[in-house]
């Protein structure tokens, strides 16, 4: 096709009602609808209608049947071509569970990316891996001392035919989901088709209320549960046209996203904060957009930051969006993709609170006119729990708090995965025997809605107070944002009294006297925010370790630092370390 798939299904709208991916994609292709690949500048280099990719899938499928047993786990690359979408619901209509996995460039150095990668193929047992051409290399090295092949995606199309098709049924699997690689051992996140389906109805039907004119848009990665989740599977479970754009390229050229809503009529996107702080960034007025189409501008991955969102709807505005099209959101890979949605048209809403009151007794009390700026925190609400599926805040002791109280997010409901693959130890710590899991993140209710307050592994606890990291690393961030990048602060040593908070920030200076302007600008910064001693360690660019969905592994830093792998700018004599393994 020369144009992208049309909005209009031609056959009626269902809300993802179907009991496999397999029976919603043959429902899908009797429609008009599909998938649309754009490059940087937003030139269609392919459509693909859901007829079309159930045909190419079905056909492929019998070529994995003869290829691989049932239940087999397949490594997929996740690009954002046609290949990748119809390779995965070939493994559907095969009975192989596909597994995909990011890409090497996502993972920071080579070395890096092959040691994941490597544990990716052993924790998920990998029958093979399916990649591009291009990326055949560097995957096979990664699994040379494994048994795991790596077939290039042509070379799966020259596998001999099998017998009869053999899909998943309801109570079967659907994909293995790995997590963003925070710890050194990725875990193997299930997804069963009841747990998807259950997700992609309550996100349809009930959090975005998916319409007969609506359009979805993304640039999002495939092989994390936003994209693939919020942008493969679910679109396609409700009909929806999508419009992609590779990942890289919008690093590269944010604006081609707006650019695509505006050209093609987009209804429904999502970005964590930092794809909205990007396109601020590089908005040079050059260009004609109207984006009063973007009814539910979506925000989830990471913690939902206010000011970025706002700099966001005040740079648009002129453009037709509207603030109250953003719509946070919470969930994460063991619910599927989500758990809460703001109310649609309800934009932000904001509480600040006096972190001096949640220091000491976790309690989310209102900041008022009192309160020394110095001393506020503003939250952004994230909507309410999906129908048929429970939240509760906990304490320390498994108490169910109420409102405003500060405690572990624990979740229930149809969406949840059933837990790691072949990791019972991980699936015990977080999924409890009545059905509970416990996400690892905290939050409080306030006026029906979900706040949450961050990674509970991250929060430092010094002198009695609760100190979140990302305040520290916000603080520092802004007060040397020219010439700063990330930032990551972590304790070490022991407890109270004896703890030292550590702040790195990389800077893309190696000039003495900027360097001495930075640490004043920034060391001031901190005492202002967050009234603690804090050691700031100024490091070079690309020191910090991020997982594969892009978030800060503070962790791993942490541990590099531990390992005398971070090189310090103002030291005498910065020595190189070598890099922490693992």
């Amino acid at each position: 096709m020369t144009e992208p798939t049309p909005t209009a299904r031609s056959i009626p709208l269902r809300h993802g009602d179907f009991p496999t991916l397999t029976a919603a994609l043959d429902y899908a292709a009797t429609g008009d609808t599909g998938f649309n690949y754009f490059d940087g500048r937003g030139r269609l280099t392919t459509s693909l209608p859901y007829a079309e990719l159930r045909d190419r899938a079905m056909d492929l499928a019998l070529r994995l049947v003869g290829f691989a047993p049932k239940d087999s786990r397949i490594g997929l690359a996740a690009v954002s071509t046609p290949d990748f979408a119809v390779l995965f619901f070939a493994c559907q209509y095969a009975g192989l569970v596909p597994a995909p996995v990011p890409l090497p460039v996502t993972l920071g150095g080579r070395s890096s990316y092959e040691r994941q990668l490597e544990r990716m193929a052993d924790t998920g047992d990998f029958f093979a891996l399916f990649a591009p051409e291009s990326m055949e290399p560097i995957m096979s090295s990664a699994l040379n001392d494994t048994a795991t092949p790596v077939i290039t995606f042509e070379a799966v199309q020259d596998l001999p035919k099998g017998d009869a098709l053999r899909p998943f049924g309801d109570d079967d699997l659907c994909y293995i989901q790995y997590s963003s690689g925070s710890t050194s051992s990725p875990k193997g996140i299930l997804g069963s088709q009841a747990s998807v389906s259950a997700n992609c109805h309550g996100i349809t039907k009930h959090g975005l209320q998916v319409n007969e004119t609506d359009r979805a848009t993304s640039w999002l990665p495939l092989y994390h549960d936003m994209g693939l989740i919020g942008f493969m599977i679910a679109p396609m479970m409700a009909q929806l046209s999508v419009d992609y754009m590779d990942p890289t390229d919008f690093t590269r050229r944010p604006i081609t996203w707006l650019q695509l809503i505006s050209d093609n009529r987009g209804t429904l996107s999502y970005s964590p904060t930092f794809g909205y702080e990007l396109c601020v960034r590089r908005w040079r007025d050059d260009r004609d957009l109207d984006l009063s189409c973007w009814r539910a501008a979506g925000i989830g991955g990471d913690m939902v930051r206010p000011e970025p969102l706002t700099e966001f709807s005040q740079t648009f505005g002129p453009m037709g969006f509207t603030g109250s099209a953003f719509t946070p959101s919470y969930g994460m890979a063991e619910t599927t993709l989500a758990a809460t949605f703001a109310p649609l048209g309800q934009g932000l809403v904001k509480h600040t609170i006096d972190m001096r009151h949640y220091e000491t007794t976790s309690n989310a009390v209102a900041a008022t006119d009192l309160t020394p700026p110095a001393d506020t925190r503003t939250f952004v609400a994230c909507g309410v729990k999906l129908p048929g599926h429970d939240i509760e805040i906990r304490d320390a002791d498994n108490a169910v708090l109420g409102e405003d109280h500060v405690g572990r997010i624990c979740l229930k409901g149809p969406s949840l995965s059933p837990g790691y693959f072949r990791n019972s130890q991980a699936t015990e710590a977080a999924f409890s025997r009545d059905g509970w899991l416990d996400t690892g993140d905290l939050g409080y209710w306030h006026d029906g809605q979900l706040i949450v307050t961050g990674r509970h592994k991250d929060l430092i606890l010094y002198h009695g107070r609760n100190i979140w990291p990302q305040d520290i690393e916000w603080a520092a961030q802004a007060a040397a944002p020219h010439r700063c990048g990330r930032a990551c602060a972590f304790s070490v040593g022991g407890a109270g009294d004896e703890k030292t908070i550590m702040l790195l920030l990389e800077c893309r200076t190696r000039d003495d006297k900027l360097l001495q302007e930075i640490e004043k600008a920034v060391s001031a910064a901190i005492r202002l925010e967050v009234g603690v001693p804090v050691q700031l360690m100024l490091v070079p660019k690309s020191t910090m370790i991020i997982t594969s969905s892009g978030k800060l592994s503070r962790a791993r830093v942490k541990q590099k630092y531990l390992d005398g792998g971070i090189i310090d700018l103002q030291a005498p004599t910065p020595l190189r370390a070598v890099e922490a393994q693992g």
